[in-house]
């Protein structure tokens, strides 16, 4: 199962990578997805990551959900990663930034969606092993191919060759089943009662790092689709609430 989630989502993200080499107009229309994608990732940490961990491992489990939530702050903070898509400049994507630092801003959104995309693969494998894999893959998937068709959108901008974007495209993606390597790794030497409550925890705070500090704001810059921005967030919501009444999670 973790093979097949992973492969779908390397692929996914690896094929949407693509349009921007042919379409690069249509990014501009990529913010109703990330809406969306910013409703799936919310509603699979409320719904299903969080109440797992903490049946799992009691209260404590928050406290590792707000590690995880910090600890993607820093990691944006510090290493240069936020990968901020709106029409408004900030702080990486400033004239004077690229002035000062060269054509910068696609090394540095590279390093953090992997780092990202790392976390995710830990994620996935820390729900698979809870029994809550179909949702989290989900809310992966939604948020992987609007993030690789980014990443590629930065890289030709930046007037990088086709072949160099793939390549970079291609460790991109290489990131989710390192994650998910890594988990098995902890996991095969850390204690399963204690580790996967507390796993499951600190990914839920990745994923509401990634969807209320990463995508809601630059969805909140969005002046124009207002409704259907806030009508794709809720479908997202409301799609990894279905799952959990009706899916396998249910069933779990």
């Amino acid at each position: 199962m973790l093979t097949a989630y992973l492969l779908a989502i390397a692929v996914g993200a690896m094929l949407t990578a693509a349009v921007p080499v042919a379409f690069p107009r249509l990014q501009s229309r990529m913010h109703l997805f990330l809406s969306f994608s910013a409703g799936v990732m919310l509603g699979a940490a409320f719904f299903h990551m969080l109440p797992e961990a903490v049946e799992s491992g009691g209260l404590e489990s928050l406290y590792w959900s707000l590690g995880g939530f910090v600890f993607l702050f820093l990691l944006e903070r510090y290493v240069l990663v936020h990968w901020c898509k709106e029409d408004d400049e900030c702080e990486v994507h400033s004239p004077q930034h690229e002035h000062s630092h060269g054509k910068t801003v696609g090394t540095a959104a590279f390093v953090g969606m992997s780092l990202h995309t790392l976390t995710d693969g830990f994620a996935l494998g820390t729900a698979i092993e809870a029994g809550i894999g179909a949702s989290v893959f989900l809310a992966i998937l939604f948020h992987k191919l609007p993030s690789s068709f980014s990443l590629a959108a930065i890289l030709m901008s930046e007037r990088k060759t086709a072949g160099r974007t793939v390549a970079y495209t291609t460790v991109f993606a290489a990131m989710l089943p390192l994650g998910a390597l890594l988990y098995l790794a902890l996991a095969g030497v850390v204690p399963h009662e204690v580790f996967g409550a507390r796993a499951l925890g600190f990914s839920a705070g990745t994923f509401l790092h990634l969807a209320v500090a990463d995508l809601i704001p630059d969805l909140h810059r969005r002046r124009q689709d207002r409704l259907a921005l806030s009508i794709a967030l809720i479908v997202g919501i409301v799609l990894m609430w279905a799952v959990g009444h009706f899916g396998p999670a249910h069933q779990h």
